[in-house]
């Protein structure tokens, strides 16, 4: 039994496993804490490759007491791709990067992770209706999974997201709550529910719990890669919690001798319309200060990060960064990854690839480091983005119209 309880990050205090997510003597976030020491690292590889094709694989690692839970929703995520991407490591002068593109989830984003762990700990703790805070993405997955276990939800996202993704919600049947305002607004909101409705607010009272299941994509880069350690990871940042947790779970496996190699260094990847962790970073500075977002990249959209310091903090420690982009290189960053891998992501997607083309740019990169960039969502979310940029041939049926109309194809070699 490796779940041990909650600690806060901040002074240490211990507290049960039970529905919070704050210290009550310093106000530090708390965290999950197991324990680790009957560990046979032989045995836990074994039980993790014959275990599920999905997270519930990594059960031991995650804040359950005795495996996988017992009641969870149908919809387990996990395993997605880990694609090696040698077009897009030519066309920016690198040696070897690999995407983990965590789209091929449930509702088409890394959400479904952290959103299974918390309805199956929201069940566990006899909650019958979740609710969140969300840029999208959560909102999807929260509705989704909360059907699937047969949950009453309610979501609640700014009021001008975008259209396909409080379209990709509502279908589910939730209590969809559009708040005019930010996504700051928002949780502010549903941090103040959280103290007056018996509901399990998967990124409040159940955050804890939730951001755990983040750290099953550091869990699956490691077995992919033939549980080895990428030199160099690329990741968004939001709330910083994604980030974190992937720091978080590498030193875990390399501890507990899992995994090979040695801790990775991280890059965090930011819009420029709402980079309060970036700017942090550039200015030295331990702490975010809060902003108000103005950018396409809505999923990233948080002007108050709940884990940014220690998303600054970990950003150092490894010998990464935490770098920025606009909004033109955020869709330059969309289209450089699906004409080089196929792969349409989502903006946040844009900026983690136009962050790894920036350090490319730079020469941060080393040309023998494996590089692992994370892509978080799909790009069917967020059209708008490239909406602009499309073009088509239109011509009569005939042969004559299209040869006279559509140009030959451009001679192209094996990396072109």
């Amino acid at each position: 039994m490796a779940l041990e309880g909650l600690r806060c990050k901040e002074c240490g205090a211990d507290y049960p496993v039970d529905a919070r997510y704050f210290c009550e003597q310093c106000f530090g976030p708390l965290e999950v804490v197991y324990d680790f020491g009957a560990l046979d690292p032989a045995e836990a590889r074994r039980k993790i490759q014959a275990g599920s094709a999905g997270i519930w694989r990594y059960a031991d690692f995650l804040p359950f007491a005795a495996g996988p839970p017992a009641e969870r929703s149908a919809l387990e995520p996990g395993l997605t791709p880990l694609v090696r991407a040698d077009r897009l490591a030519e066309r920016l002068g690198l040696g070897e990067v690999w995407v983990k593109n965590d789209a091929a989830n449930p509702t088409h984003s890394f959400k479904d992770r952290v959103v299974a762990v918390a309805v199956a700990k929201a069940r566990e703790l006899d909650f019958d209706t979740v609710a969140c805070a969300s840029t999208g993405n959560l909102a999807n997955a929260v509705a989704a999974h909360a059907a699937a276990a047969g949950l009453a939800s309610y979501v609640f996202v700014p009021a001008d997201l975008e259209e396909q993704k409080l379209l990709a919600t509502g279908v589910y049947g939730t209590h969809l709550v559009g708040v005019r305002g930010s996504y700051d607004d928002v949780n502010r909101l549903c941090t103040e529910l959280s103290e007056t409705r018996p509901w399990a607010f998967v990124n409040v009272n159940l955050r804890p719990y939730y951001a755990e299941g983040s750290k099953t994509l550091a869990y699956e880069t490691i077995e992919q890669l033939g549980w080895e350690l990428p030199d160099r990871v690329v990741c968004p940042i939001a709330s910083g919690s994604l980030f974190t947790r992937l720091g978080r779970a590498f030193r875990e496996w390399l501890d507990l001798g899992l995994a090979g190699g040695e801790p990775p260094v991280f890059n965090g990847a930011q819009p420029a319309g709402c980079d309060p962790v970036a700017e942090a970073f550039a200015e030295g500075r331990d702490v975010c200060k809060p902003q108000r977002p103005d950018t396409i990249a809505k999923s990233l959209a948080i002007g108050d990060p709940a884990d940014g310091p220690y998303a600054v903090e970990l950003a150092r420690a490894s010998g990464g960064a935490i770098d920025s982009v606009s909004d033109a290189e955020i869709r330059d960053g969309i289209r450089l990854l699906a004409e080089t891998t196929g792969i349409f992501t989502e903006t946040a997607g844009g900026v983690t690839t136009a962050v790894l083309a920036k350090l490319a740019e730079r020469g941060a990169i080393g040309a023998d480091e494996r590089v692992v960039v994370y892509i978080t969502g799909e790009g069917l979310k967020t059209l708008d983005a490239v909406r602009d940029g499309h073009s088509a041939y239109e011509i009569d049926a005939t042969v004559a119209d299209f040869e006279r109309g559509v140009p030959e194809p451009a001679a192209t070699g094996a990396g072109a």
